[in-house]
């Protein structure tokens, strides 16, 4: 198989299972400078190496953050957000003391919402005539 899938393996699966993130800061406040980004991709990294993820590419502006991530199936999309909002606020919180102000009504740095979306692999159309196609017996 070619190296350009992330083809993955696992005790009893092979898996490419890739997720582009987007998390928006509170209120859209635009709080991010380059040293805030570079750190961010290094705690993101780190966060995603504890789930046995993979951060692939990580990219942001002064309001929001990308990240295409390669999971496991055995990590919940849900779980993984989850741990990367709540260890970058908090740790931008103390490693950054000027983003205070930024929290002062909400006490938190990321948005309650965020988008998740899969990616990879052939397109919808396409897979969906490989299985209408399969020779099913009859």
């Amino acid at each position: 198989m070619s190296d350009d899938l992330d083809v993955r393996t696992g005790r009893r699966c092979v898996f490419a299972m890739h997720a582009h993130l987007v998390f928006v800061t509170k209120y859209r406040h635009r709080v991010f400078a380059d040293r805030h980004l570079t750190r961010l991709e290094e705690i993101m990294r780190a966060v995603c190496a504890d789930f046995e993820a993979e951060l692939v590419e990580f990219n942001g502006e002064a309001d929001h953050v990308h990240l295409l991530v390669n999971f496991p199936p055995k990590v919940a999309v849900s779980r993984l957000v989850n741990s990367l909002k709540g260890v970058s606020s908090r740790r931008m919180r103390q490693e950054f003391p000027d983003l205070v102000r930024h929290y002062w009504r909400a006490q938190r740095l990321w948005s309650g919402s965020y988008f998740a979306g899969s990616v990879g692999g052939a397109p919808l159309d396409v897979l969906r005539r490989y299985i209408e196609q399969q020779a099913r017996p009859v």
